[in-house]
């Protein structure tokens, strides 16, 4: 895969071949934002590429607000979709998340706090069709 690039799925099993594929490009202290609706896909995108290093069971953290995963590899996974206030991510530690070089951070809905963001990141938007299918807008920063 290369970035940027733009992917059209059509299926769920495209959607996995698609994280897999993406997978690869995943190394430690790589931040990627995942943006879309609801229902468009973000968590089974990250589920399905978080398989490529043996993690199963992975949730989305719309509550928890983080989730952590380790497999052949750790991750960090958040969701800022319920999150009202800047302040709630810094109660967390999300400094210190993101301070992490050892592990690969995913946060759904980062548009919706863009200022935490840090400048070297990769964007994944996935925008669902008419049709249903979905177009993955991948590009980094």
């Amino acid at each position: 895969m290369v970035i940027p690039s733009l992917h059209k799925v059509y299926t769920e099993q495209d959607t996995e071949k698609l994280a897999i594929e993406f997978s690869f490009l995943l190394n430690p202290g790589r931040v990627i934002i995942l943006n879309g609706n609801l229902g468009t896909g973000k968590t089974f995108f990250i589920k399905s590429a978080l398989r490529s290093f043996n993690i199963d069971g992975v949730s989305s953290p719309t509550f928890a607000l983080v989730n952590e995963y380790i497999g052949d590899m750790k991750f960090y996974h958040f969701d800022f979709y319920r999150i009202e206030k800047i302040k709630e991510l810094y109660d967390i530690g999300f400094d210190e998340y993101m301070n992490d070089e050892e592990a690969v951070k995913f946060i759904e809905w980062g548009n919706l706090f863009p200022s935490v963001l840090p400048h070297r990141r990769t964007e994944v938007e996935i925008i669902l069709q008419d049709d249903l299918s979905r177009d993955f807008h991948f590009n980094s920063l």
